[in-house]
């Protein structure tokens, strides 16, 4: 199990075809590094799209999920 003691969501949207290297490197780019146990969620213009990028203290893990609003 992964631990998350904060979770950072962002303001502008991101593109969904961005890989772990992109989200890591505007996580770094805003925060000046991805903190230990911290999650960063990014969407994506629509909203109907959203990734999350954790750092568990040795891996960098990012997931993807696609949002239904029926």
């Amino acid at each position: 199990m992964i631990r998350i003691d904060a979770v950072w969501i962002a303001t502008e949207p991101m593109d969904m075809r961005a890989g772990t290297d992109t989200a890591l490197a505007r996580v770094v780019r805003v925060f000046g590094a991805a903190h230990p146990n911290h999650a960063y969620l990014f969407a994506n213009r629509r909203a109907n799209r959203m990734k999350v990028l954790v750092h568990d203290g040795i891996w960098i893990w990012l997931a993807a999920r696609r949002v239904s609003l029926r």
